[in-house]
């Protein structure tokens, strides 16, 4: 069907990025394209705290449950650190302040929400036990990928058994910072001068996601199931919401999430 004629459910459906191919395993990395929502939040944004039309965002979300219609959503108020809650089969909707979840009950999708920042996806299909997290630069000083790896762990996920996917975030074309915090990174993170280049007088350009998967490999997972999908979210505004795109204004939120089917 040619993408004009493709209806905005489909579109919502088709832009979803997948990583693996596993029986049981729902999961995917969310576009900003087919939904209902308008101005900075066009279409498909799912966040409710982000100043968009109330009745468009319910839309979005009937959408997405018509597309998973056995999944439950669980969310937080992401605060840029460490934390990482136990989602488990009582899971009554409360919105803890933490930046990752982890699972090992069925019917549960772990919810992250980024607009530049990098969503992690993991899973140990044999264990049972799956993991989603938020990494901003803030997280990924605070080693959220490691935190995120022992509490699988916890529930039962063995390191060498558990696959890594990274989503669409800001690459290291765009995501310039000040010099100090490049700096910042290269002492508190033995790889990160590797991934590091010049940018503007004083600036420096982070390849983020490579970062995160060195902190990965270090938590003992193998690197060739750690993997990257999607373009960086600045270059692909269009595709992606990025609030570096937006200039640091308002705009929406893309979901990226993973569970068990019930």
């Amino acid at each position: 069907m040619p993408s004009a004629q493709l209806t905005s459910f489909d579109q919502m459906r088709s832009a979803i990025l997948h990583a693996w191919d596993l029986k049981g395993v729902h999961h995917g990395f969310m576009s900003r394209l087919g939904g209902a929502s308008a101005g900075p939040w066009a279409s498909f944004n799912l966040s409710e705290s982000v100043g968009d039309d109330p009745t468009a965002v319910r839309i979005n979300w009937e959408k997405w449950r018509a597309a998973y219609p056995a999944m439950r959503v669980a969310r937080l108020k992401q605060v840029h650190g460490n934390t990482i809650r136990e989602i488990g089969t009582g899971y009554d909707g409360e919105r803890w302040s933490a930046d990752g979840m982890v699972t090992a009950s069925r019917g549960i999708a772990l919810g992250i929400f980024t607009a530049d920042c990098v969503p992690i996806l993991m899973v140990d299909e044999t264990r049972g036990v799956a993991g989603a997290l938020h990494a901003g630069w803030r997280g990924t000083l605070a080693d959220i990928a490691e935190a995120g790896v022992r509490a699988m762990v916890a529930l039962g996920g063995r390191p060498h058994a558990i696959r890594a996917a990274m989503g669409p975030a800001i690459g290291s074309c765009c995501f310039e910072v000040d010099a100090d915090l490049a700096e910042r990174f290269a002492r508190s993170i033995s790889h990160a001068r590797a991934h590091t280049r010049a940018g503007n007088p004083g600036k420096a350009y982070l390849d983020l996601r490579a970062i995160v998967r060195g902190q990965l490999e270090r938590a003992g997972l193998a690197p060739v199931a750690i993997t990257s999908v999607g373009r960086c979210t600045r270059c692909a505004a269009d595709r992606y919401f990025s609030r570096r795109a937006a200039g640091g204004a308002t705009t929406g939120l893309q979901m990226s999430f993973i569970g068990f089917e019930a």
